[in-house]
């Protein structure tokens, strides 16, 4: 039987948030997402007050094989004025691409993607668009870019002509009840950052670092089985007091802090050439999730 291309219908929700969470639970563990959730995606980014405010159309896709839906994709067209971001402009992305690998039971799941993956380049060629990007960012704590868990999603976009000449990222997770916890000599400020709630440490009088924490990565119906999380929009240590423990006893305090919520995992981010930081996660708990490629162009 032919692979069936097709515009998403409201009764493939369930089949595609089984597609989606079995792709999150790849990268991020014990989590999902709703239908709500992904249904509120696809019609708009939720949290996003910059770049989806450019966003011109939306189209969901899905591939249909033997009754079964067996990948789907998400794609954006931006629109081309003064109006809109520089690197967005008359652009077309594919905003997530998923899709089921091949299994003794469904053998054939590949084609699907394969076929979707052009459905996906096809629109991009209707919309005329001069920029292509390709992303896989889901609507789940720490899951973007395309992930190293994901080879067959990355080898989809590579026969699509999608390069990884973007930056890789690495995305860390700790459990907050195993932060340590140092005493210090410093006193703790809690005002509204930029990022989140800040937690500033004070030392005689003067600002020494800060770390900042979102927990407003699971509110409302976006998550259905994920706990409490929470991620770290900035830490920084004024450089004339590094490496005397400060980042360490601001993570403790965020920890302390978070705990008080009901909080039970932090997420943090760092480059793959920030070598320093990736050590200081590791030594201060954290567990590498995922390499994960973003900016892929093609």
């Amino acid at each position: 039987m032919p692979i069936r291309i097709r515009p998403f219908a409201r009764g493939d929700r369930e089949q595609v948030t089984s597609l989606v969470n079995a792709h999150i639970a790849a990268v991020v563990p014990g989590v999902s997402v709703s239908v709500q959730a992904l249904l509120s995606q696809l019609e708009r980014e939720p949290g996003d007050f910059i770049v989806d405010r450019w966003v011109r159309e939306r189209v969901t896709l899905v591939a249909e094989q033997r009754g079964r839906v067996t990948a789907a994709a998400h794609l954006l067209r931006y629109g081309d004025d003064e109006g809109t971001g520089a690197q967005y402009r008359n652009a077309g992305e594919i905003r997530w691409l998923v899709c089921w690998p091949d299994a003794p039971y469904w053998p054939d799941a590949a084609e699907a993607g394969d076929a979707l993956a052009v459905a996906c380049h096809a629109q991009l060629t209707r919309w005329g668009v001069t920029r292509r990007h390709a992303d896989g960012a889901l609507p789940a704590p720490g899951v973007y870019g395309v992930p190293e868990q994901w080879p067959h999603i990355r080898e989809l976009y590579r026969r699509l002509g999608f390069t990884g000449e973007g930056r890789t990222e690495l995305v860390y997770l700790a459990a907050v009840d195993g932060l340590r916890r140092p005493a210090a000599a410093l006193t703790i400020r809690r005002t509204l950052g930029v990022n989140g709630t800040r937690l500033t440490a004070v030392r005689d009088g003067a600002d020494v670092g800060y770390i900042e924490v979102d927990t407003n990565l699971d509110a409302g119906p976006r998550t259905s089985r994920v706990g409490a999380w929470a991620d770290i929009g900035n830490l920084w240590v004024d450089p004339a007091h590094r490496r005397g423990g400060i980042g360490t006893w601001l993570l403790g305090q965020a920890a302390a802090w978070l705990d008080l919520g009901g909080v039970t995992r932090l997420l943090d981010y760092a480059d793959a050439d920030d070598h320093p930081y990736q050590s200081f996660l590791t030594a201060t708990g954290f567990t590498l999730l995922t390499r994960t490629t973003r900016g892929l162009t093609a």
